[in-house]
């Protein structure tokens, strides 16, 4: 069974237009990552390059929509910045995008090569179904700050992913708990990728292709279903 996936009224109303696809992933095969993984990433890099031609990552259309949806809510987008945005500033720094697992190698290149939001977690470690949700300030967030386990509580008003333990996500896709993260232990996972105007539903359908395809590359046999765009 589809784990159930909601968005709230609230955010919709906050960011109209906020559409998201998923793709879930079962019978997975992790482990550090390798040369396959290496190599979407490499060439993820050298894609976003072609696009941005030698511009910011601010300065793509999608990003600057986020950006502008992270001010909706109260955010900084220049402190705070979408993953996608943030994984396109290491891409082009000289030390390049890092190599995690084989897993979140394969999502990591999406996110770039498409310059679209995507987050991973463990299917096995949520618990009950997904939320979006601006958050009331009274929900936990288990972190990990100087190596000891902290709880947070997003601020009033901050968009959050949760489920029903607690924040998973905190401002949107900005920072993810350790508690539902993927690990080489990982063998079912959800694959969440989310677009704003102006991109596309076509585009985000092809983004979702391709991410299936890259974790068949990097974890041959695995069931995967493509759901959405909602």
């Amino acid at each position: 069974m589809p784990l159930p996936l909601i968005v709230s009224d609230e955010v919709r109303a906050l960011v109209p237009g906020f559409t998201h696809l998923a793709v879930e992933a079962r019978g997975l095969v992790n482990g550090p990552s390798d040369a396959t993984s290496s190599a979407l990433l490499d060439e993820a890099a050298r894609r976003l390059a072609e696009r941005l031609d030698g511009r910011a990552p601010d300065q793509d259309p999608h990003v600057a929509a986020w950006r502008a949806a992270y001010t909706a809510f109260g955010a900084k987008p220049s402190r705070t910045r979408n993953s996608a945005e943030a994984l396109a500033r290491r891409a082009l720094a000289d030390g390049g995008l890092p190599r995690v697992n084989r897993l979140v190698d394969a999502y990591n290149a999406i996110s770039v090569a498409h310059l679209i939001p995507v987050g991973g977690e463990d299917l096995n470690r949520i618990e009950g179904g997904m939320r979006l949700v601006r958050a009331t300030g009274r929900e936990e967030f288990v972190t990990v700050a100087g190596g000891e386990e902290t709880v947070e509580h997003p601020e009033p008003g901050e968009i959050v992913w949760c489920d029903e333990r607690g924040v998973t996500c905190r401002r949107w896709n900005w920072r993810q708990g350790p508690r539902t993260r993927i690990d080489d232990d990982t063998t079912d996972a959800l694959f969440l990728l989310e677009s704003l105007a102006p991109m596309t539903r076509e585009e985000l359908l092809a983004a979702g292709d391709e991410l299936a395809g890259a974790l068949r590359k990097v974890s041959p046999g695995a069931r995967i279903t493509v759901r959405g765009p909602e």
